[in-house]
């Protein structure tokens, strides 16, 4: 993993991180979203997104960023996701210039570290499209187990099977 210098996102961050999140999506999502909604204004969807967030955040969202040339990567984290199965990772995209550097792997271990932190005893979990076997194998290698199956629409209209990713201890992600 590379050092990396992750800061708390803020409102000036929103439009960086919908245009990173929407290429993410375009580069990843093919063939698991609609083409017509990843090749439509996805990028005008997801700024009015992140505006959103920034202007009325949840109590317990939580927003961390990775600087590089541009937005190299960032994190979102809701902290009381779910009772049981702990803080919730509702977003996590590298820019696909830095991938393979350990910037997803470091976004990841400081949510770890603030839910360790600030939910002592709580577990960390997120959903990635099962059709996304890359995201999924970076997971595992990260610890995770995959524990549960479900389909969820998406903004574009449709919906994909989605599978579970649970780290019941954080700690393993704070390492």
């Amino acid at each position: 993993m590379i050092a990396t210098e992750i800061r708390a996102a803020g409102p000036d961050d929103a439009d960086a991180i919908a245009a990173l999140h929407a290429d993410s999506w375009r580069r990843s999502y093919r063939g698991m979203m609609a083409d017509a909604y990843l090749d439509g204004d996805v990028l005008a969807e997801r700024r009015a997104v992140w505006r959103e967030r920034f202007a009325a955040p949840r109590a317990d969202q939580r927003v961390w960023v990775v600087d590089g040339a541009g937005l190299a990567g960032f994190v979102c984290l809701f902290g009381d996701g779910d009772p049981v199965l702990g803080a919730y990772v509702d977003n996590l995209h590298v820019h696909h210039g830095a991938q393979g550097r350990g910037i997803g792997a470091a976004l990841l271990a400081h949510a770890a570290g603030w839910t360790l932190a600030e939910r002592p005893g709580s577990g960390l979990y997120l959903w990635a499209f099962e059709a996304n076997v890359p995201a999924r194998g970076f997971y595992r290698r990260l610890g995770a187990v995959e524990d549960a199956r479900e389909e969820f629409p998406d903004p574009g209209g449709g919906s994909g099977r989605s599978v579970r990713c649970v780290w019941p201890d954080p700690a393993v992600l704070a390492a």
